[in-house]
C-alpha cells in the first residue's frame, strides 16, 4: 500500500527520491532530501543571498564589509595594507603606550612602573617595589634580594632580635 500524495520528490536531479519529510531550500525554495538540502549538495544558484558570511581582520577583529562578486582574502588583504589599526609596521602617531599592571588593568598615565633598578652588579633588572637591604641600604631586585643571593659584604645570618 502506497501513499503516492505523501511527501514529495527531492528536486536534485541525480536523486528524485521520494521524502515524507521533505526540506524547502530558503534560497532556491525547492524540496530536497536530508542528503541534498545544503547549498552545497544541491549546487543552489542562489545560495550567494543567503549564505553571507563576513570576514574578520585576524589582526584588529574588525568585521571587513566584501561586496559581491568580490574575493574576501584579496578584501581583508588590502584593509591590512591600508586602514588596519594594527598593521605590522605602522606608527601611531599621537598614541601614548598603554602600560599593563600585575593586575591586568590597563592605563596609559605616563608613568613608568618598573623603575627600581637593582644594585647588584651586572644585574639589568628593574622592580615595580624596592626591595632594600637593612645591611648595605642596596636596592634589588627579587632574584637578587637576600644577601647570600647576591654575596652581600655585610650579609652574615641575620641577627635574632629574640631574647
Amino acid at each position: 500500500m502506497e501513499f503516492p500524495d505523501l511527501g514529495k520528490q527531492c528536486s536534485e536531479k541525480t536523486c528524485k527520491q521520494p521524502d515524507f519529510l521533505p526540506l524547502e531550500c530558503d534560497a532556491c525554495k525547492q524540496d530536497f532530501c536530508k542528503d541534498h538540502f545544503t547549498y552545497a549538495a544541491h549546487k543552489c544558484p542562489f545560495a550567494f543571498k543567503q549564505d553571507v558570511l563576513v570576514p574578520v581582520c585576524p589582526l584588529c577583529n574588525s568585521p571587513i564589509p566584501v561586496k559581491r562578486g568580490e574575493i574576501p582574502d584579496v578584501v581583508v588583504g588590502e584593509h591590512i595594507d591600508g586602514d588596519c589599526e594594527h598593521r605590522p609596521g605602522k606608527k601611531k602617531e599621537g598614541v601614548r603606550p598603554v602600560c599593563v599592571s600585575p593586575l591586568g588593568a590597563g592605563f596609559s598615565s605616563g608613568k613608568k612602573i618598573f623603575t627600581y633598578r637593582c644594585s647588584k652588579e651586572g644585574c639589568r633588572r628593574k622592580e615595580m617595589l624596592r626591595a632594600a637591604c637593612s645591611e648595605c641600604r642596596g636596592g634589588f631586585c627579587i632574584q637578587h634580594r637576600h644577601p647570600r643571593a647576591r654575596g652581600c659584604a655585610r650579609g652574615g645570618p641575620p641577627a635574632s632580635t629574640a631574647g
